[in-house]
């Protein structure tokens, strides 16, 4: 490994003279973030008109998607790491894609970084450090890291922040606001989402990471609430060599904690550091209430022995004590498969919005409860369920606060993570162990008595519990009670003839916009405007395919129908 040793003293007037890598017009950074915006919600909705969307259709879309935000810098890289891990909202293919954002992200100049590093602490690098390795050791949106080592012998990294992202951040903040306003004019089914709450939340987010003393500060507090888990590590801070764009760590080297190859090579159970990695963050959930809200594999890492390391502290988030106890309320609901006290727990802490007729919402969530608590998610048994689901979706009885938006974030990443280490592993059954534990625990505190009495209930409830037979009659009975037993009829003769008229609709709707375009078009030919008039022929051509496509595909069932028949 090569160091850099500087002995040349730099100049004042380098050390007074903050170096900028983001020089934006204003009217050509809106231009661009808009142009894009536009550009993909038109492919969205072509792609819904003409039916074309299909999985190599949306790879597509999404790496012109991932290369544009790789253009457009910091922010708009942190949002597509944000989206990486939410399965629940856009396609798999996007997901895919994105989750490469946090490994592309590419790195600026070591000299930008040592003149960063020397304004900001006033000295010469090689004042500063002994050695210091200019090539970077990763790269993120915001800074990169890289190793030296101190005049008094330690191994530390030294994390340098990107030039420029405050005043990035605060353009970036004002655009982005107006393209919120701007969505939910536009599109009214999107003001569901409370998309400027969400934008808010992960702007004020954005804004402590940036601010790495506050970084160093949650780095303290994270390793104070784990001093007493010798398994888990957390670099110490070099205050001296810290200040709101340099933070200095301890040097801690371990494993990706999702390269399962490498875990494996070094004879590193993969069980052991998942069940470790779930009890670290619901300890910080239910226990701390202070927690790692972005934990991406760049962000932990397993030591050779298995010891769980974290680096990154810039994005914590705290959980209020009420909302503590509803998360514990809703764990012991679902241990006991109470789906009553489940949907009630969620609604208290405003996940679900209730609504006249919740049977839907009971229904899947039962389903959920008897499928995937305790064997790993099978999203295709989830089609058995698919009427349900729309009808939910319809009513628009879930919703996400801005405060929960990380808790789901930060859990939804984690799981991510064990399935990539273990494919049948199950969170709901992976977490119990650590709620008993806790539950037992000797100590004071109203925390602890809510566990207690949970658990209590829960014990409580295991002894009432029916028999197979009585459970199979109060099932029947709560179902028929509920209007949940359903008969359906089929009529494929009904069916066939809907889809002959659904085509026949489609067939003369094409019929008009062709005529009325090859009309036009004659017309404005006709009286020499010819520009507009070959405009208008080649919309009659296009709505003329679209017809003949039509025709045929009611000739097509047709044939096959009268076949059928025979």
């Amino acid at each position: 490994m090569k160091w850099h040793k500087s002995k040349q003293p730099v100049s004042q007037k380098r050390l007074l003279s903050p170096p900028d890598s983001y020089h934006y017009s204003p009217f050509l950074r809106r231009f661009k973030i808009f142009g894009i915006s536009i550009k993909l919600l038109f492919s969205l909705w072509w792609d819904k008109v003409t039916g074309n969307n299909s999985a190599q259709r949306r790879h597509r879309i999404a790496k012109w998607l991932v290369k544009n935000i790789l253009a457009l810098g910091p922010t708009f890289i942190k949002i597509g790491q944000s989206l990486s891990t939410r399965a629940d909202l856009i396609p798999i293919e996007y997901i895919e894609e994105f989750s490469q954002l946090q490994d592309r992200v590419p790195p600026f100049s070591s000299e930008l970084a040592i003149a960063v590093i020397e304004q900001e602490l006033g000295k010469p690098i090689s004042v500063l450090f002994a050695e210091f390795n200019p090539t970077p050791l990763a790269a993120a949106s915001l800074g990169q890291v890289h190793k030296a080592r101190l005049h008094t012998g330690e191994d530390v990294v030294v994390k340098v922040q990107r030039p420029g992202l405050a005043r990035l951040f605060n353009l970036d903040f004002e655009i982005l606001h107006h393209l919120v306003r701007w969505l939910n004019r536009l599109l009214k089914g999107i003001r569901k989402f409370n998309l400027e709450a969400i934008y808010r939340e992960f702007f004020e987010l954005l804004y402590q990471e940036i601010d790495y003393i506050h970084e160093g500060k949650n780095a303290d507090r994270f390793r104070q609430n784990f001093q007493d888990y010798q398994r888990v590590a957390v670099p110490q801070v070099y205050w001296q060599y810290t200040t709101s764009k340099i933070l200095t760590l301890e040097y801690l080297p371990g494993i990706k904690i999702d390269n399962r190859p490498a875990l494996e090579a070094s004879q590193i159970d993969t069980q052991a550091v998942i069940q470790l990695g779930i009890t670290c963050y619901l300890k910080q959930l239910l226990e701390d209430g202070f927690f790692q809200s972005d934990p991406h594999p760049g962000n932990m890492a397993v030591s050779p022995r298995g010891d769980i390391i974290f680096y990154d502290f810039g994005t914590m988030a705290e959980v209020k004590t009420i909302a503590k106890d509803q998360m514990i309320k809703t764990f012991f609901a679902v241990l006991k498969n109470d789906t009553d006290e489940v949907v009630e727990t969620l609604i208290y802490m405003g996940l679900i919005e209730p609504v006249a007729d919740m049977t839907p919402v009971k229904r899947m969530i039962a389903f959920m409860l008897k499928e995937f608590r305790d064997k790993p998610v099978d999203v295709r048994a989830f089609e058995q369920i698919t009427e349900e689901v729309y009808a939910i979706f319809e009513q628009q009885p879930f919703r996400l606060p801005p405060q929960m938006t990380f808790v789901v974030k930060s859990l939804t990443t984690l799981d991510g993570i064990a399935r990539a280490l273990d494919p049948q592993y199950n969170l709901l059954a992976a977490a119990q162990p650590f709620l008993k534990q806790i539950a037992f625990q000797q100590q004071q505190g109203s925390m602890l008595g809510i566990l207690a009495r949970q658990t209590k209930d829960f014990i409580q409830y295991k002894l009432r519990q029916p028999n197979r037979t009585q459970t199979s009659i109060m099932r029947l009975e709560s179902r028929l009670d509920l209007g949940e037993l359903q008969v359906k009829v089929k009529s494929i003769e009904s069916e066939r003839s809907l889809k002959q008229i659904q085509l026949g609709i489609k067939s003369l709707i094409y019929t008009c916009l062709s005529g009325f375009c090859l009309l036009s078009g004659s017309v404005l030919l006709v009286g020499q405007i010819k520009g507009v008039a070959i405009a208008l022929f080649c919309f009659a051509t296009f709505w003329f395919i679209l017809l003949l496509r039509s025709l045929t595909s009611m000739a097509a069932r047709e044939k096959m129908y009268k076949m059928a028949q025979k």
